[in-house]
């Protein structure tokens, strides 16, 4: 069997690397948008975003919108691949138990 990622698989990190996934084929994704999609708070999200980034599995860009600060995210090409193993792992795990049935 596959092994888990440890650090995607922490709750909020799975909900902000399956977001950053699903959003991979368009524009990164603002930090406003990815704190809607897993509810987390600003700090929360932020300090999640840092280990993903120390990682090599997210880039993130700060950039200005206008006058106004605006940073995005977006999944690397190692943060795809370990995500994709870690979606693998998580669908192995699911499908065992079925075999026991």
């Amino acid at each position: 069997m596959a092994e888990p990622d440890d650090l995607i698989h922490q709750p909020l990190r799975l909900k902000i690397m399956a977001g950053l996934s699903a959003a991979a084929a368009q524009e990164p994704v603002e930090f406003a948008r990815l704190k809607a999609i897993t509810r987390a708070t600003d700090g929360n999200l932020g300090s999640h975003l840092s280990a993903l980034e120390k990682a090599g599995y997210v880039a993130i860009a700060k950039d200005f919108a206008g006058k106004r600060p605006r940073t995005r995210v977006s999944l690397t090409h190692e943060g795809k691949t370990a995500f994709r193993r870690h979606v693998a792992y998580l669908r192995e795990l699911v499908e065992s138990f079925g075999d026991d049935a």
